[in-house]
């Protein structure tokens, strides 16, 4: 398990995210890019090393995942697995939206806001938004070294308990609000059985979102705890591409219909689609064959 990286590796690697997803489709293949890439980023930090092991991966694999993989003590498991997925053949979760998603997540913990309840909410919203697997996505987050001993355990709680326990209810029994209900109502001597990991506030926040649409708890959690937006996927208009192509077909249908109208009405004279250079059409007589 790897230690959390100095700050300038997280921000190096916020920037490099932000070059592939601004760069990614603009007539440059994902090799170049990355070779590019490693003269870019700073060389004091361990970024151009682990650019240069990827770069190489890409070569032999074509794929970047596997390396990432080889990296762990770099790269978070959960860094990994969104890679992985994004390169899946059957999946709908794309690159670029993989890439803008390590961008945010290297930004916050790079930033002084970075806590494990803003870190797992970014991170399961991702998985929710993005209908990744829960059972592989939380055992990547329960590796990552932002998470102390006590969360690791209660986020292999959660992945065996998703779908069957409410999270609102999962997240509420963690809190400090819950532990307050119990001295209510129990006395001042009531604990809680389990390590707390959440607030009062992610407490009141998960009670009032108790069998609601998941998405309202992870807005209400967002706009209180400040963590980063999980991206969407990107919905590209075509409309402008489709546009000539439809008018394309109406034309060459309009010269269909026109062709069908003259073979109704006279035949239709192929000789105007001659060349200049054909020879012209001589009309012979059967006087002339005697």
């Amino acid at each position: 398990m790897s230690d959390l990286l100095p700050r300038e590796e997280y921000v190096e690697q916020a920037y490099l995210f932000e070059i592939l997803w601004e760069r990614l489709g603009h007539d440059i293949t994902l090799q170049d890019l990355m070779h590019h890439c490693r003269f870019e980023v700073l060389a004091t930090t361990k970024l151009p090393i682990a650019l240069e092991f990827l770069s190489n991966e890409l070569k032999h694999s074509g794929l970047l995942g596997p390396g990432m993989r080889r990296l762990l003590h770099y790269f978070t498991p959960f860094q990994a697995f969104l890679v992985d997925q994004a390169e899946k053949d059957t999946g709908r979760f794309d690159f670029r939206t993989a890439v803008r998603i390590l961008q945010y997540e290297a930004q916050y913990k790079a930033s002084d806001r970075l806590d494990p309840q803003g870190l797992f909410f970014y991170q399961f919203e991702t998985l929710c938004r993005n209908r990744l697997s829960y059972d592989a996505g939380l055992t990547a987050m329960a590796k990552d070294p932002v998470y102390s001993p006590e969360w690791r355990e209660w986020l292999i709680v959660v992945r065996a308990q998703i779908g069957l326990v409410d999270l609102a209810d999962l997240i509420y029994g963690r809190s400090q609000d819950f532990v307050a209900y119990r001295k209510r109502h129990l006395g001042e001597d009531a604990q809680a059985e389990y390590p707390i990991l959440f607030g009062v506030r992610e407490g009141k926040i998960a009670l009032a979102n108790r069998r609601k649409e998941l998405l309202f708890l992870f807005s209400a959690m967002q706009r209180h705890l400040g963590y980063p937006t999980v991206p969407k996927r990107e919905l590209f208009d075509n409309t402008l591409e489709l546009i000539p192509q439809m008018q394309r077909r109406i034309e060459r249908l309009e010269a269909r219909i026109k062709f069908l109208e003259e073979e109704q009405r006279q035949g239709i004279d192929i000789t105007k689609f001659y060349g200049k250079n054909m020879p012209p059409v001589v009309n012979l007589d059967d006087d002339q064959f005697g």
